[in-house]
């Protein structure tokens, strides 16, 4: 428990902040748990860490962004999805603990940092002298590095919750889909919901990141259709091309638009043909209609309609079974339109409680629209 109180930091305390934006940060922090002091936030975020053996799900932010490309932001994601949790449902953080869902904090970001893959043996041990002061040990420095060493050590407590992450830009997926690959027996699939593909090798010589984390998950799988995208429409090769070559399955947004239950009747018998047990549902919030969620770094027009994702992620928790899901990319200072933040933040939180939902067959969770 000593590592995991080290990788995080209480709910909303990731994003790394001094003086500008600490105020806001630590009343959020209380708000979140029902507390008047950062001691308490403390004391109530380590008594989190030990219920993680008997939770039912757990819920983690990575609020990391330079995994982005075009516009940054969503290292807010995690934060400003967890205020919505509370404006949509003042009684969540009780809701939650009743069906044993238990939020164990953020990973904690140095902002300059992706992979440790990417670092030299000096700038590791550089940030672990700044990070983990005193300890003469190797951990990991970097969020998404951090990130899968937290929930490694999850599933080495229990074995069978079920992750659900607030990101964070795209590359934050890839963490959660490794971890869960180690802990998971049963073949299970992922449904991406997203404007893009993210099927690139590499990206600029980057392995991990927004652009490629679906790459590195589709290889991981052993393709064959486990890895389903939904709500593409910006790529620069046509759907024949991804599923010729990388043996994804792709659902474009007109198609989904045109027909949506025919489209979730597809999807769900195309996985129980690749012999999946189970869904990790990657949700990219890019893959709505930019007229619903345009404070993301890459929005885009004609796109999902948000009933669909929610039909889409109910129907996948009946069949074949939720094992965890996450929402991704929400920017909330990066909005494009009078509104567009706190639009696009609401209905990240709502697509989070229907996925918590539909994974922990709780129904009452889903709250209002």
């Amino acid at each position: 428990m000593t590592e995991l109180a080290l990788l995080l930091r209480p709910a909303a305390g990731g994003v790394y902040v001094v003086s500008t934006g600490r105020e806001e940060q630590a009343a959020l922090q209380q708000r979140l748990y029902g507390v008047t002091s950062d001691a308490e936030v403390r004391a109530r975020f380590e008594l989190a860490l030990g219920q993680i053996a008997e939770a039912r799900g757990v819920l983690l932010g990575i609020p990391s962004d330079v995994g982005a490309g075009y516009v940054r932001g969503a290292n807010f994601g995690p934060q400003a999805v967890r205020g919505a949790l509370l404006d949509a449902d003042a009684d969540w953080r009780n809701r939650a603990a009743e069906v044993g869902l238990v939020d164990i904090g953020d990973v904690f970001v140095v902002p300059q940092l992706l992979h440790d893959e990417m670092l030299s043996e000096a700038q590791k041990a550089d940030c672990r002298r700044a990070l983990y002061p005193g300890l003469d040990a190797a951990l990991p420095v970097s969020p998404l590095s951090m990130a899968e060493r937290a929930l490694d050590i999850v599933f080495e407590l229990n074995s069978h919750v079920v992750p659900f992450v607030i990101g964070g830009d795209h590359s934050t997926a890839w963490p959660v889909v490794a971890a869960l690959a180690r802990a998971r027996q049963k073949p299970f699939g992922i449904v991406q919901p997203d404007a893009h593909t993210d099927l690139l090798a590499e990206r600029l010589g980057i392995k991990y990141c927004f652009a490629t984390w679906s790459y590195h998950a589709n290889e991981l799988l052993g393709r064959g259709g486990r890895l389903v995208q939904v709500g593409t429409r910006a790529s620069g090769q046509p759907r024949a091309h991804w599923e010729r070559t990388l043996g994804v399955r792709q659902f474009w947004a007109e198609d989904c638009c045109a027909r949506p239950e025919q489209v979730i009747d597809e999807i769900v018998a195309g996985l129980a043909q690749a012999g999946v047990q189970g869904v990790y549902f990657s949700n990219d919030i890019d893959g709505t209609d930019a007229a619903y969620a345009d404070a993301t770094g890459t929005p885009e027009p004609r796109g999902l309609e948000p009933e669909f994702v929610i039909e889409l992620v109910r129907r996948l928790g009946r069949e074949p079974g939720l094992i965890g899901g996450d929402v991704m990319e929400v920017a909330p200072l990066a909005a494009r339109s009078p509104g567009g933040g706190e639009r696009t933040v609401r209905l990240a939180a709502r697509y989070l409680r229907e996925t918590i939902a539909a994974a922990l067959a709780e129904p009452a969770l889903r709250g209002g629209a």
